[in-house]
């Protein structure tokens, strides 16, 4: 079953989808910076949900159907993003759940095992690195800014920068300017979404505090991420006990192409299913 709501987090709302039933082991998706949910594709939800999990994908704050603020000064930080996540499960009545972050969304994700370990069942890094959130540069970038009211300038600009940061596997430009044409559909305020992220305040830094997580930890990472080069993940696992490293051969930085799902779904499957590391 798959479900699209509205849920009120600390004043706001957010849109939030399911995949799979409810009472099965939930597994949070947290995307990166300037990335609505449709960035996770619906298939790739699907199969994750079909191994018994509730899979959940939802839209930042400033990006798709969720709350928006002027773009070039966000009312929030890091920290609020990153309490986001925990708001959404807090909605859907999901004490505990897997998380899977990306870019961004990994910084997000090691904040939350960090200062709400009780919350992670595990973690699953993706396309990340020890530097702050704010720090994640996913949206398109590079010479002038597009007109992004203008629908054709947007997806050109979304499918120029997923094709900036990705690797052979990435897809072809006509499932790109499909799924950025449901981005720009689905988004309240383009500017916004592809501005705001960027220009949030951040939180107190956690990277000296990876050495406290206690939930098993998964880091994946692209051979060919042009923006975290490997050594960030060799880095981030490094220092988070007990973490294991995977690579992802001739994927970029960006979300898991469909070249590589299986080996990406498995590799998810397979550390949820792994044991928490003694306090």
């Amino acid at each position: 079953m798959v479900t699209e709501t509205m849920v009120p987090v600390d004043g706001i709302e957010l849109c939030v989808e399911t995949f799979g039933e409810t009472g099965d082991p939930a597994l949070l998706l947290i995307g990166g910076a300037a990335s609505s949910m449709d960035w996770w594709d619906d298939e790739f939800c699907r199969r994750l949900a079909a191994d018994g999990r509730l899979v959940v994908r939802y839209d930042h704050r400033d990006t798709g159907r969720s709350t928006s603020f002027p773009p070039g000064d966000p009312p929030y930080s890091d920290v609020d993003l990153a309490h986001d996540a925990l708001g959404v499960l807090d909605a859907l009545s999901l004490h505990r759940a897997h998380l899977v972050g990306l870019s961004m969304g990994g910084g997000l994700a090691q904040r939350i095992a960090i200062e709400r370990p009780h919350r992670v069942l595990s973690l699953t890094l993706m396309s990340t690195s020890t530097v702050p959130p704010a720090h994640d540069v996913t949206a398109p970038g590079g010479g002038e800014a597009p007109d992004w009211t203008d629908r054709r300038s947007a997806i050109d600009a979304l499918v120029s920068g997923v094709r900036r940061l990705g690797g052979p596997f990435t897809a072809d430009e006509h499932h790109l300017r499909r799924l950025a044409a449901r981005v720009f559909d689905r988004t309240r305020d383009m500017a916004a979404s592809q501005t705001n992220h960027f220009s949030c305040a951040g939180g107190p830094p956690t990277r000296d505090r990876l050495g406290a997580i206690t939930a098993p930890t998964l880091v994946m990472h692209g051979t060919l991420d042009p923006f975290f080069p490997p050594e960030h993940a060799r880095t981030l696992a490094a220092e988070i006990p007990g973490a294991r490293l995977v690579w992802l051969d001739g994927v970029g930085h960006e979300f898991p192409p469909a070249a590589v799902w299986t080996r990406v779904i498995d590799e998810i499957i397979d550390q949820a299913g792994r044991r928490t590391q003694p306090a």
